[in-house]
């Protein structure tokens, strides 16, 4: 084992956030192998804490953003 952190794939409709059922997008990778998945509103309440104790944080929140059609 190298110690590199594997590739994450991209959450889907069917990743749910563990605070609240919503689709998830934000995932937080554990040092113990473990993850957890949050949606854009519960990854930001709790992006302090999970940043002192994640290996990885996966933030996919951007795709919330719809561009402008004009």
């Amino acid at each position: 084992m190298t110690g590199a952190i594997a590739p994450t794939k991209p959450l889907t409709a069917l990743d749910l956030c563990d605070r609240c059922g919503a689709q998830a997008y934000v995932r937080v990778l554990l040092p113990n192998s473990g993850e957890l998945l949050f949606c854009a509103h519960h990854g930001r309440e709790h992006a302090t804490a999970l940043a002192k104790v994640a290996v990885d944080i996966q933030d996919e929140t951007q795709r919330l953003i719809q561009p402008d059609n004009n």
